[in-house]
């Protein structure tokens, strides 16, 4: 006998399977050559990232200065010391292209070492800022001697641990689905930042030295075991491509090759443009909503939820639209005029005294930036040539870091420098516009032209093209 209801039931099942890929992004992510327990492994090396990046740019900044009564400049001066080691990142690409191991490896002994220079950092970081806040009998100039060097190991970690991990992902991922694996481990990424700040931040409510000493070395042996977990068995030993050549290239004729790529100098100028068009407000959010819009505490501290909510936004529609195959320069136009609409809803909502126009602009700044960081991240990976893909994911992670570290210092600059209630914000976020329509300028020739039998998509108001 028929079952009545075998067909609606056959066509409910494939809608649903349907709906699964469209409203979960990465759930088509997974590959015969890379299965999700393993991308879920690999991806683990982004969550270290992340911790490390809460710790240091948003716990140890209150703590140094709050609790430990440590002077602001001297605070920005060790928070910006990782950047410093940022330009090197195209250098371990370029030496993790090049490494053969005696285990065979290339990606796995820069990723392991960036791990211990991140753990060792971090176990004598809370030592390190205790004598920094001059609660010890060392003379005065150990305290930022030892806190520089706690700050440089571990920002030398994450820039190697990243660009040899993204590099490694980048070997292991097929080219087809590439753009959905960039997506998923910024996720990745951004989730180990909130992760971590909602952590360490309810792990220190109740503030002392020997917790600090606690939660700081607990993160210290948390990043070496999820790295542990994150590099077993994922490099094959003794690949293809960790077989020894018959003459490794030199730093400088390899930089020149990737110099020779289609465009490659106008792709790192659009990636600094935008970046520090994106970035120069982070430090002002908070600040502008409790003086300018005088919100309270816990309504500013939420801004910062939004902004990584809408940076997870973006990053899942961009992961979706470069799965099928849309120009990624296009989507990242897209984040540019997003951030654009963000940057002016944020300016109008203090005479308009509308906080809620505030909130909605800070959304729209993480939903801007995350289409903008995956699109130019998946077609550094994609574009990479053979044999290169860690020097080109290492000069895209060197200028985005460079880019965003100078627009910060500077945003922050300005904004003393013009000084009053609304003003020196303002001035801040209109550089921003003026940054990120310099961006739109910069990548209008990397947009590929359309053909005419290509249909727009309708759902970015965008076009896409096939490679």
């Amino acid at each position: 006998m028929i079952n009545p209801l075998s067909k609606p039931n056959n066509w409910l099942q494939s809608k649903w399977a349907g709906m699964g890929t469209a409203m979960l992004p990465f759930a088509d992510i997974a590959t015969p050559e890379l299965p999700w327990p393993r991308l879920l492994r690999l991806s683990l090396f982004q969550v270290t990232v992340g911790l490390a990046a809460a710790l240091i740019i948003g716990t140890l900044n209150r703590v140094m200065i709050v609790e430990l009564h440590v002077p602001a400049w001297l605070v920005s001066v060790m928070i910006s010391l990782p950047l410093l080691l940022a330009p090197a990142r195209a250098v371990v690409g370029f030496r993790s292209d090049q490494h053969r191991s005696a285990f065979g490896w290339k990606r796995v002994p820069f990723i392991w070492f960036g791990s211990l220079l991140q753990f060792g950092g971090l176990a004598i970081m809370p030592f390190a800022l205790i004598v920094l806040s001059g609660d010890s009998h060392a003379p005065h100039i150990v305290g930022p001697i030892a806190a520089g060097l706690a700050f440089l190991l571990v920002g030398a970690g994450m820039h190697t641990t990243q660009t040899a991990g993204l590099a490694l992902a980048t070997d292991l991922a097929p080219a087809d689905s590439r753009p959905r694996v960039v997506g998923m481990l910024c996720v990745m990424l951004l989730a180990g930042m909130m992760v971590g700040a909602l952590g360490f931040g309810a792990l220190l409510a109740n503030f002392s030295e020997f917790r600090l000493i606690q939660v700081v070395q607990g993160s210290a042996l948390l990043t070496f075991l999820l790295n542990g977990v994150a590099l077993w068995k994922q490099e094959p030993r003794r690949a293809p491509s960790a077989l020894p050549q018959p003459q490794a290239p030199r730093l400088a004729d390899a930089w020149a090759t990737f110099r020779l790529q289609k465009r490659s100098t106008r792709r790192l100028v659009t990636i600094g443009f935008g970046t520090m068009g994106f970035s120069m407000q982070d430090i002002l959010l908070e600040p502008y909503g409790g003086q300018v819009l005088h919100l309270t505490v816990s309504q500013t501290t939420s801004l910062t939820a939004m902004l990584a909510g809408g940076g997870l936004c973006g990053l899942a529609l961009a992961g979706r639209q470069l799965a099928r195959k849309s120009d990624p320069y296009r989507v990242a136009a897209f984040g540019v005029m997003i951030g654009l609409m963000a940057f002016a809803a944020v300016i109008f909502s203090a005479p308009l005294h509308l906080a809620a126009l505030f909130a909605c602009g800070v959304f729209m700044i993480g939903f801007g930036s995350g289409l903008f960081l995956v699109s130019t991240l998946a077609d550094a990976m994609s574009n990479a040539a053979e044999g290169m893909s860690g020097l080109a994911l290492g000069a895209w992670g060197a200028v985005q870091a460079v880019a965003a570290g100078s627009a910060i210092a500077f945003g922050g600059i300005l904004r003393d420098l013009i000084g009053g209630a609304a003003s020196g914000y303002d001035a801040v976020y209109t550089v921003e516009i003026i940054l990120l329509f310099t961006t739109l300028v910069a990548l209008g020739p990397l947009v590929r032209s359309v053909p005419k039998h290509i249909k727009p998509m309708t759902s970015l108001g965008m076009t896409g093209t096939t490679r």
